[in-house]
Order: C-alpha cells, then structure tokens, then sequence
C-alpha cells in the first residue's frame, strides 16, 4: 500500500513539472543598457509597456541579419556589442506565436543612446508622400527626386540596407491580418 501511494504521488508531482506554463515573448522593446557604455539591452514587455520579469533564460533574436542567443534575466537581455555611431537596429523574433520584430533607430549623442521605434508605415508614407508630391506639382518633382535620394542615403549610410527595409514593411502588413 506504501509503495502505491509513493507512486501515486510521484506521478501527481511529475504531473505539476509536465504541465508548466512556458513563457515567450510576445512584445519587446530596445533600450539603452545602464551598466555599460553605448551598448543596448531588450527587454520583454507586455502589452500595457510593463516589463515581464518572468522571461528568464535562453531565446533566439536576429539581430541586423545575425544571428544571437540572447539571456534573458528577469525579463531583460543585454545585447553586448557596442554601437559607435547612430545606426538602425532591425530585431526579430521567432517562437511558436509567430514573428514579432521591430525596427529602432538608435540615436548616439554625447557616449547617449536613444532607441527610437519606427513604424513600418512610416517606411511607406515618406516615398509614398514624396511621389505624391511630385506628380500633383511637376515643378517640384527634381527637389522630390533630391529629397528622396537623401532619404536613400540617410537609410543605407546608417545601416538600413533596401532588404531591411522591405522585410520590416512585410513583416508590418503580415501584423495585420
């Protein structure tokens, strides 16, 4: 009798361990890392912006096209390269609720980071604003041409090759439906 209750309970602690809830991460965000100069931590949030402390251990980002294993530690990781100029910041995501990325331009100024979300739709309106303008007012279609072209350059000196900039567009509208 003894020994059928030892299993019994055995097979009910066991039965705790089997069922345990996993976390992911759903929404993330960049911010700048206060222990270490000009470097960046992501940290997962919820919903309403607070951070989830329950995220712990071993997650999969990319991260500008690479690759990292980042640690999660009370629901922040520390992304350990440092950033020496301004740059775009494209992190992605993947786990079982699907795709969740997010491109940040990371402003430095005075050994300061400022980590800025910019929205896919943003990345639509500009060219799109810029050709409208042209083709209402021919006159201004050289200075749209110019103001474009700056954009391009601004975008591709600062890390935000064309790829990028689509896949972060694709991966905005695939947020939608």
């Amino acid at each position: 009798m003894k020994k059928i209750l030892f299993v019994m309970l055995l097979m009910m602690g066991a039965g705790r361990f089997a069922f345990a809830d996993t976390v992911t991460i759903k929404q993330f965000v960049i911010k700048e890392n206060p222990f270490a100069d000009s470097e960046v931590a992501i940290v997962a949030v919820d919903t309403a912006g607070n951070v989830q402390e329950k995220v712990e251990g071993m997650f999969a980002f990319t991260i500008n096209g690479f690759q990292e294993q980042m640690k999660f530690e009370k629901g922040t990781a520390f992304y350990r390269h440092k950033l020496e100029k301004s740059a775009f910041f494209y992190v992605k995501h993947v786990n079982n609720d699907g795709l969740h990325s997010m491109l940040y331009y990371i402003y430095k100024q005075d050994g300061k980071l400022r980590p800025m979300h910019i929205s896919w739709v943003l990345l639509v309106i500009i060219p799109l604003a810029l050709v409208l303008l042209g083709y209402m007012f021919k006159r201004f279609i050289i200075i749209a041409i110019v103001i474009f072209c700056i954009f391009l350059y601004f975008n591709h000196h600062n890390g935000l090759t064309m790829p990028t900039f689509f896949e972060s567009i694709f991966d905005g509208l695939r947020g939608l439906f």
